[in-house]
């Protein structure tokens, strides 16, 4: 391997953990990756990373030469399109991770209109509703709902959506429309929590100065935005949800809307990435593309 590819075979190492999970993310035999990274200790005059049975990190001039290694690989990376037009073809590899109803309902659909403007890009595309370690796995970009909790990642806001509270008909006939805050004291709430175990604190509503939780019960938690949809439309309680994911589901008439007064406060949808000084190209021209899909969706970022 040259510097270049040396330097990226020890940052996957860095980012993953370990050999065999970067070699696999690089698609090189795990022997490669380590030889490259041994080289490169050697040829920087320091040991990098520790290495152990169990796992591997780095050094403490390990963790220094990685931050210093990604302005590196960027740099060149802008340094060897600099005199490109800007109507050149994108190319590489774009890891992307997205909350998995984005994915179905917006991006997937039209990610082939995109791929053919730009043939020679590949795109991973992780679809989970788990919040990933943006550096540590490698990925690009990743669009999320709610607020960013790490600081030390880039956001992007992109707009706000609206949250509806909603059930199906079913259950609506078997317990009742709820017409206010009081009638829900006899209703059911599908919980969702991102890990289950930590059951969600119940049912949010404006006051007129705050917004406000109300416990609710209900016999069932989720861990997963498409098992909480089919929750609902199975009859098995409330649930409050950006109006984006169930949309077509309203207008079909499969969930209805309910106290439509007692607002949920909007979550907002953000583009995240990791701090870098020079963000390739694909990454800026991916993530713009995004923005154009998706804001027409979203009301604005309130001030």
């Amino acid at each position: 391997m040259d510097f270049a590819q040396s330097l990226r075979a020890f940052q996957r190492v860095v980012e993953l953990g370990g050999f065999t999970r970067a070699a696999e993310s690089l698609g090189l035999p795990k022997a490669s990756v380590s030889t490259a990274v041994q080289q490169l200790e050697a040829r920087v005059g320091t040991q990098l990373l520790h290495r152990t049975t169990r796992r591997v990190q780095p050094t403490a001039d390990g963790r220094a030469f990685y931050q210093r290694s990604r302005d590196v690989l960027a740099d060149l990376e802008e340094l060897q399109g600099m005199f490109l037009t800007e109507g050149r073809q994108l190319r590489g590899r774009l890891r992307v991770d997205m909350g998995s109803g984005m994915a179905r309902l917006f991006v997937l659909p039209q990610l082939q209109a995109f791929l053919a403007e730009h043939p020679q890009l590949e795109i991973e595309l992780s679809a989970t509703d788990r919040l990933v370690d943006v550096v540590r796995e490698g990925f690009d970009c990743v669009l999320r709902g709610g607020n960013p909790q790490d600081s030390s990642l880039v956001a992007r806001p992109l707009g706000v959506m609206r949250i509806v509270n909603c059930a199906s008909p079913a259950y609506l006939a078997r317990r009742g429309t709820p017409q206010g805050l009081e009638d829900l004291a006899t209703h059911e709430l599908v919980h969702y929590a991102s890990v289950l175990g930590q059951r969600a604190s119940g049912f949010e509503y404006f006051d007129g100065e705050a917004y406000r939780l109300m416990p609710m019960g209900g016999a069932v938690t989720v861990n997963n935005v498409e098992a909480y949809h089919v929750a609902a439309l199975a009859g098995l309680g409330i649930i409050q949800v950006p109006l984006l994911s169930v949309r077509d589901a309203l207008a079909r008439g499969d969930l209805v809307e309910v106290v439509p007064h007692l607002v949920s406060e909007p979550m907002p949808l953000t583009l995240i990435y990791a701090q870098r000084r020079h963000l390739p190209r694909r990454v800026r021209v991916f993530m713009d593309w995004l923005a154009g899909l998706l804001t027409p969706h979203l009301d604005p970022m309130p001030r």
